[in-house]
C-alpha cells in the first residue's frame, strides 16, 4: 500500500482565452493527482485528507474511488472545498490562483495510525504550506520516516500562498532528513535554493529533478547522475504533469521492491533510466489531454 497525504481541490480550468473565459471544474490538487495516478497505474494506494461534505468533495471522493483509492482515511466537514484558478499560459504551463481560507482541507489531522500493509508515504504542494494542517502533514512525514516507511515529498512551490519564503525554505530543509525521495521541478530547486546533493547529504536517497520537455535527471547518494529526454507531444496542458512523474516513480520503485534507501542504492543504471523513462511516458500522457488525466496502465504498453 502507498499512501499520500495531501489536499484534494478542485482547478477551474478556462476554455477559451481572455480574463473572462470560462471556467470548468476539474478534479485536482497535487496529492490527489499523485494518487489517482497511482490508481490507475494499478498500485495499492490509499488517501490521507480532509475533504469538505459539498458537492465538490463527493466528486472529489467519487474520482478517487473510480481510481481504484482507498478512501476509508479521509475525514469530512462542513467547510467548503478549495478552489484553484487556473491560467494557461504559451506551451501549456498553468498557474494559479488560490482560493483557501477556511476550507476543509486546512483542518486536517494525522490519523492515530496508516493502514495495514502501508510501504510508503507521499507528501506535497499546498498541504505543506497551509496552517494549521500543514504541521498536522509534517508530522505524519516524520513519524512515518520513523517506523521506516518510505517517504516521498515533491514541495510542488506555490509561491503564492507562500507568506514567508525563508521560513519556507528553512522548514523545508528540516523535512530532508525525514525524506527518501526527494522530486522536484527545477523551477522549484530554483525557489527553494541548493543544490541536490546538498539536499542528498541532509537525508534522501535520490533526488529527481523534472526539466518539462527536456526530461528528467535523478541524483543518488552514491554520487551517480541518470538522465532520460522527455518524449515529445503534442501538449495541450501541462497540469498534473509533475503529480505523475511522483506517481510514476513510486510505482515503479514498488514494482522493483525498491522502497527503502537500500534497495534505491541499488538500482544501478539500467534500473534509474527505465524508471525515468517510464516516469517520462507517464507524464507525455498527461500532457497530451486538458487537465488533470494521468494515464491507466494498458496505455503505458503502447
Amino acid at each position: 500500500m502507498i499512501v499520500v497525504a495531501g489536499e484534494a481541490l478542485i482547478d477551474l480550468v478556462p476554455q477559451g482565452t481572455g480574463p473572462l473565459a470560462a471556467l470548468k471544474p476539474a478534479l485536482g490538487g497535487g496529492p490527489y493527482n499523485t494518487a489517482v495516478a497511482l490508481g490507475r497505474l494499478g498500485s495499492p494506494t490509499a488517501f490521507s485528507s480532509r475533504t469538505s461534505r459539498d458537492a465538490f468533495g463527493d466528486a472529489l471522493l467519487d474520482g478517487l474511488r473510480r481510481a481504484g483509492v482507498d478512501v476509508s482515511a479521509v475525514r469530512r466537514g462542513p467547510e467548503p472545498t478549495t478552489l484553484a484558478v487556473a491560467t494557461i499560459g504559451e506551451g501549456g504551463s498553468a498557474a494559479y490562483s488560490f482560493y483557501v481560507d477556511g476550507t476543509a482541507d486546512r483542518l486536517f489531522t494525522a490519523p492515530a495510525e496508516l493502514p495495514a500493509g502501508t510501504r510508503a508515504v507521499s507528501f506535497g504542494t499546498c498541504s505543506l504550506v497551509l496552517e494549521p494542517g500543514a504541521s498536522a502533514y509534517e508530522e505524519l512525514m516524520r513519524t512515518a520516516a520513523a517506523q521506516g516507511l518510505f517517504t516521498a515529498l515533491d514541495p510542488n512551490i506555490r509561491a503564492v500562498l507562500i507568506p514567508d519564503a525563508d521560513a519556507y525554505r528553512a522548514r523545508f530543509k528540516s523535512w530532508l532528513p525525514s525524506v527518501s525521495l526527494l522530486k522536484l521541478s527545477e523551477e522549484d530547486a530554483r525557489w527553494l535554493g541548493g543544490t541536490p546533493r546538498e539536499w542528498l547529504a541532509a537525508g534522501p536517497s535520490a533526488v529527481v529533478i523534472t526539466r518539462g520537455g527536456d526530461g528528467l535527471t535523478a541524483f543518488t547518494s552514491d554520487g551517480a547522475e541518470y538522465s532520460v529526454p522527455g518524449e515529445r507531444v503534442d501538449v495541450v496542458d501541462t497540469i498534473g504533469a509533475g503529480d505523475t512523474v511522483n506517481a510514476a516513480l513510486l510505482h515503479g520503485l514498488a514494482a522493483r521492491d525498491a522502497l527503502s534507501p537500500a534497495a534505491v542504492a541499488a538500482l544501478g543504471a539500467d534500473g534509474w533510466n527505465d524508471l525515468l523513462r517510464f516516469a517520462a511516458r507517464a507524464a507525455a500522457i498527461t500532457c497530451s489531454r486538458a487537465g488533470a488525466e494521468p494515464p491507466y496502465a494498458h496505455e503505458m504498453s503502447r
